[in-house]
């Protein structure tokens, strides 16, 4: 397997390139890749490069640049945040996309984007890497429930492996998903490679504020979750957690902030076991300003996915300060491991519902844990992310060639 130093040829890297990302999902879809692409092509044109993205387009406005190429679409089945964009469509772009001289093709997404970024390498001559985002083994089967879960997996496993060794090169997020790429027999490069985080958009947030908005009274402990409200993200799991937090902290706020499939099962589940009057539901919040206001508010983030491939809300709530007490598996160890910013704990109501309360009792230690947040975020800029990916294009642009 080739493997690329990016520091050894960090003086070798192109002044600037021409980059075409492919992707099945963009803004307003609001989720992780959408978030990774939008970091990566912000930084990537700060540092002089060029950046067209193909993605489908959504019922809802979005204010685009000029480098966003939209392709008509159509709802995916049994998903209605998501769509499918029209291959016709898509695939008559191939002569438009050829004239422009691109150096690289970047596919962010394994289903049409993918086929669509094979074709257009035969017809550019030019490498090809994709980003596996998704950890599509422990997913599908919360989207495809009447198939047996191992056949799915085994789905996931087989398509995964043929993606990947037919790009040149495979960006990964963190270290456990390239041990379970390679598990799978991929043998196309791998670099790791997270999303960094833009500073300047997390640098300060006003939870008074929020509160005020929302009623919550000052003096409350409030816990939050913000993300995607997906089965994979084990949101029932913190919800259980809860009612048992409730034993020692009777007046805890558990905000949740997010849209998503598992909304009204998790609503339910909040009415079965009571906590009605202790969880908060307040849907999608504006990036730039609410946003940073819902992390600001808590005393803690809670987080519990088993799937997640990095985890950026990780980095999110520490960049503003807000300890976080989360489960560490997959991508969110490669942040959680030895970080002075978090508590990691076993997946047991008990156990984290303990060490939750702990904390909440403690505020000289969320003090201390709001302030190693802010100086461990250093090690995860997105700048520093975007330069280490043009190292990587350039190097795999010299090796095709």
């Amino acid at each position: 397997m080739l493997l690329f130093n990016l520091e050894q040829f960090a003086s070798d890297t192109e002044p600037s390139m021409r980059i075409l990302m492919l992707s099945d999902v963009y803004f307003p879809r609001v989720n992780g890749v959408s978030s990774s692409i939008h970091t990566f092509r912000e930084q990537l044109l700060s540092l002089g490069h060029h950046v067209t993205l193909v993605a489908p387009a959504y019922p809802e406005d979005y204010d685009d640049d000029e480098d966003t190429i939209r392709v008509a679409s159509r709802r995916v089945p049994r998903d209605p945040e998501d769509r499918l964009m029209v291959r016709a469509k898509l695939f008559g772009l191939e002569k438009r996309l050829a004239q422009q001289q691109f150096d690289v093709i970047h596919i962010q997404t394994p289903f049409i984007a993918h086929y669509f970024g094979l074709t257009l390498r035969k017809a550019l001559n030019i490498p090809v890497v994709e980003t596996y985002h998704t950890f599509f083994e422990e997913y599908l089967f919360h989207y495809i429930p009447f198939l047996p879960k191992s056949w799915m997996r085994f789905c996931a496993k087989y398509f995964s492996r043929r993606q990947c060794n037919a790009v040149d090169a495979v960006i990964v997020p963190s270290r456990a998903m390239k041990k379970v790429l390679t598990d799978y027999g991929i043998t196309s490069p791998m670099e790791i490679l997270p999303t960094g985080i833009q500073l300047e958009a997390f640098s300060s947030g006003d939870g008074v504020r929020f509160r005020q908005q929302y009623q919550i009274d000052q003096d409350r402990p409030v816990i939050t979750f913000i993300g995607r409200v997906a089965f994979e993200k084990n949101i029932a799991f913190l919800l259980r957690m809860m009612a048992v937090a409730l034993k020692t902290t009777p007046n805890i706020l558990f905000v949740i902030a997010g849209e998503g499939p598992a909304l009204p099962s998790l609503q339910k589940l909040t009415a079965q076991l009571n906590l009605s009057e202790n969880v908060k539901f307040i849907g999608y919040l504006a990036r730039k300003s609410a946003l940073p206001d819902c992390y600001c508010a808590a005393n803690a983030f809670v987080f519990a996915s088993n799937t997640e491939t990095q985890g950026l809300v990780l980095l999110e709530a520490m960049a503003l300060g807000v300890p976080v007490v989360s489960t560490a598996a997959m991508g969110t160890i490669d942040i959680l491991e030895g970080n002075p910013a978090a508590i990691v704990c076993q997946e047991d109501e008990q156990t984290f519902a303990h060490s939750l309360c702990q904390l909440l009792d403690d505020k000289e230690k969320q003090r201390a844990m709001s302030e190693a947040g802010r100086v461990e975020i250093k090690k995860w800029t997105a700048e520093a992310m975007a330069e280490r990916l043009v190292i990587f294009y350039d190097r795999l642009h010299f090796k095709i060639e």
